[in-house]
């Protein structure tokens, strides 16, 4: 069995152990950005489902094909989305984590209509007010959420955050889980590599994890 399979496997496990007290089993998004398609087959082999990608060229040039072959395929968009790039963005992809100001979300809005087809958003929120953080101010989240959801007819289905590096992420994962319960958002993307069990036990429903199933980037 190839490695990233038996890393997916021992993950899978863990995961099990640190939501034993959710009903909510998380979904693990193996984040595939710059590996190959020979990397990412043995997890599709194996019945993955849920990928993420960071770079939309990137992702057209991987995926276009492989998500036809796959039909339960879900692609995730984990990176920063830029507004002239939403048309490429909705055809391919089944979820945006990463919606972090309004023109974009009016963006996916017109598309979504042009394209007749809906994709599932997170709202990225930016806990540590951390100016080269892209995401949404918590003062701003209610006015934003409201115009998201009620005036553009986007289908916001939970938030997303990156603790600041520096500092433990338990307050962070805490803070986001109490802001989804305020809006009554079913769903948390949060969580990586290296603290996806603590996020888990703090009610994470979307984990992105690339290189504990994939190994190092080079």
């Amino acid at each position: 069995m190839h490695n990233s399979v038996l890393n997916l496997i021992d993950i899978e496990n863990k995961l099990k152990i640190a939501s034993k007290e959710y009903e909510k089993k998380p979904k693990i998004v193996a984040v595939s950005k710059t590996f190959l398609l020979k990397d990412i087959l043995p997890l599709l082999e194996y019945g993955h489902k849920n990928f993420g990608e960071n770079k939309i060229q990137e992702a057209v040039t991987k995926w276009s094909e492989v998500k036809n072959k796959y039909n339960d395929l879900k692609l995730h968009m984990l990176g920063k989305v830029q507004t002239n790039k939403v048309k490429y963005l909705i055809p391919l992809f089944d979820y945006i984590h990463s919606l972090d100001n309004i023109r974009l979300a009016e963006k996916i809005s017109k598309e979504e209509i042009k394209k007749n087809k809906k994709i599932k958003i997170f709202i990225q929120v930016n806990l540590g007010d951390e100016d080269q953080k892209n995401g949404i101010a918590l003062n701003d989240l209610g006015n934003f959420y409201d115009e998201c959801k009620n005036n553009l007819n986007l289908d916001i289905i939970g938030l997303m955050c990156l603790p600041p590096k520096e500092e433990k992420p338990e307050k962070f994962f805490q803070k986001l889980k109490e802001h989804s319960l305020k809006y009554n958002l079913p769903d948390l993307s949060m969580g990586m590599s290296n603290d996806f069990e603590i996020a888990v036990k703090l009610g994470s429903t979307y984990v992105r994890i690339g290189s504990k199933i994939f190994g190092e980037r080079t």
